[in-house]
């Protein structure tokens, strides 16, 4: 709601209302109106940045959070800067981290990187796009303008970061080199004269260093864009590439079908929430249905079918629903599985089988896998060296033994 005392358009204020749908937070609201309003009257569009870190190859589904807010407002007539964090990413973000990422070389960066335009495009218009890599600015810099720009924040104020006192209070090990992680991400917005930056809603702090070091070179601050996190498949951690939780939008239409039935009841709908382009009136129907009887599997089916067509296609989601039921309607597999969560991956497959009970030995494993008595989300197993990363999984012991696996 708008609470100024002069005059706004009905456009302004309609335009207004969209980009702040379903943000979590908006910062400043009066200042992203006088934007707006410079916008219309000088006929400039705003420039706005969102930053990806290219740590691993995938886009997930997590990112289209703010990758279709990106899009909103690109239909708004606004410009979109994609930031390819190509140097950045050789530090690592340290936001919601336990412990230091580990570094990526440049060829490892590079090979990432080449995958996200692509990947964005699938969302993005091509043509009112800005591609734009950090590594422009930041090769520039050179090792005198990295100290230069570390001298633009004190020590104190980093460790206003939660992340940060969380872990020198607990005495856990924080490289020095973490600390440039938000200023170098705050110097991007000065790099690109950014008037909105959007991110996750635990990118704030590092937004808001982008309006300080936009503060002390004479610029604009930016306006801040927050979005809320789409929890991983695990239903535990946010969708993260490094937990193994996500389903990328470059997955087969089989995959990304398997693992959105995957999620949890309660789940599907913070999913619908985030992901689903349906009105909210159409969600809350679908809420009421559950409330008149109709089964949550029929619902989500809905869910997954919505998404699925939007990286593939009608054709492609259909047939993934057939795949989906012949895999575990067909099979008997039940549609409620008891869910066990078996701790931090990678766990081989003999534990895996032996710690969920299917299973009373390892050797009683080891004996099922040879006799090729064991599926993992419905494919045979044959070794019993398989390592299961971070995930969900429906794990199968002969015909009659079931369970949802849950690894972090």
């Amino acid at each position: 709601m708008l609470n100024k005392e002069y005059y706004i358009s009905p456009d302004i204020r309609s335009e207004f209302s969209i980009i702040k749908k379903n943000c979590n937070e908006l910062l400043v609201e009066e200042e992203l109106i006088n934007k707006l309003l410079k916008n219309k009257k000088d006929r400039i569009p705003l420039r706005i940045k969102l930053g990806l870190d290219p740590t691993a190859p995938d886009i997930h589904l997590g990112h289209t959070v703010v990758l279709n807010k990106l899009k909103q407002l690109q239909e708004l007539g606004h410009k979109i800067i994609f930031l390819i964090g190509d140097f950045t990413a050789m530090i690592g973000d340290p936001s919601g981290r336990k412990a230091t990422r580990p570094s990526l070389d440049l060829e490892q960066v590079e090979y990432n990187a080449a995958t996200y335009c692509s990947q964005a495009y699938k969302i993005l218009n091509p043509d009112l796009t800005e591609i734009r890599y950090n590594s422009e600015w930041f090769d520039k810099l050179g090792s005198r303008g990295i100290v230069k720009l570390a001298a633009s924040c004190t020590l104190a104020r980093i460790l206003e970061r939660d992340d940060f006192t969380k872990r020198f209070k607990a005495r856990e090990p924080i490289s020095v080199h973490e600390f440039l992680y938000p200023i170098m991400q705050g110097y991007d917005s000065v790099a690109l004269k950014a008037d909105i930056e959007i991110g996750g809603t635990d990118q704030k702090f590092n937004l808001l260093m982008g309006r300080e070091l936009q503060k002390e070179n004479g610029q604009e601050q930016q306006s801040i864009l927050t979005m809320p996190l789409l929890i991983g498949i695990d239903g535990i951690e946010k969708m993260s590439k490094s937990k193994g939780n996500y389903i990328g939008i470059e997955e087969s239409s089989d995959s990304m079908f398997g693992k959105l039935m995957s999620i949890s009841d309660n789940l599907m709908w913070h999913y619908f929430d985030l992901l689903s382009f349906q009105s909210d009136k159409d969600i809350d129907k679908l809420r009421k249905n559950i409330d008149e009887g109709m089964n949550p599997r029929d619902i989500k089916v809905i869910l997954a079918k919505e998404i699925v067509t939007r990286f593939h296609s009608d054709k492609e989601a259909d047939q993934a629903l057939i795949n989906f039921e012949n895999l575990f309607c067909k099979r008997e597999v039940p549609s409620n599985l008891l869910e066990i969560n078996l701790g931090c991956a990678p766990i081989n497959i003999i534990k895996v089988l032996r710690d969920s009970g299917l299973v009373s030995s390892a050797s009683e494993a080891q004996r099922v896998i040879e006799q090729k008595g064991v599926k993992v989300n419905g494919d045979k197993i044959e070794s019993k060296s398989l390592q299961l990363s971070a995930g969900a999984y429906t794990i199968q012991v002969g015909k009659r033994k079931f369970i949802k696996a849950i690894l972090v």
